[in-house]
């Protein structure tokens, strides 16, 4: 699945990295714990998450996540798009809740990561 389809999945709103979203993902991970994030999770492409602030970003980059997507409409800081586009983060949001999107990406074959 391309980051794309994601968006188009799940309506998205894309903030940086427009040139990388042709790029493939074959897990995602829902996550509000950056801890669980980098306890539990291991090779993730796409990480959903209700948490904004720029340690998101970092957590991201240590875990090889190129896409962030901010559910329940939270949208990032332009400090945020800033460290992402330094570090070739795609970030965008979506209007649809944790349990929705997940269920979404799901159901058109992104594959589970881990539970956190």
């Amino acid at each position: 699945m391309t980051i794309t389809q994601i968006a188009r999945l799940l309506d998205a709103k894309i903030y940086c990295c427009e040139e990388m979203l042709e790029r493939e993902v074959h897990t995602g991970v829902g996550c509000d714990l950056m801890s669980d994030v980098l306890a539990y999770v291991e090779d993730q492409a796409v990480l959903l998450t209700g948490l904004i602030n720029p340690q998101v970003v970092r957590t991201a980059e240590m875990m090889d996540i190129i896409c962030l997507v901010f559910v329940r409409g939270k949208e990032p800081t332009e400090a945020m798009i800033e460290l992402a586009e330094e570090r070739s983060i795609i970030l965008m949001s979506t209007e649809k809740g944790m349990f929705a999107s997940c269920g979404i990406l799901y159901h058109a074959g992104l594959k589970s990561g881990d539970d956190c």
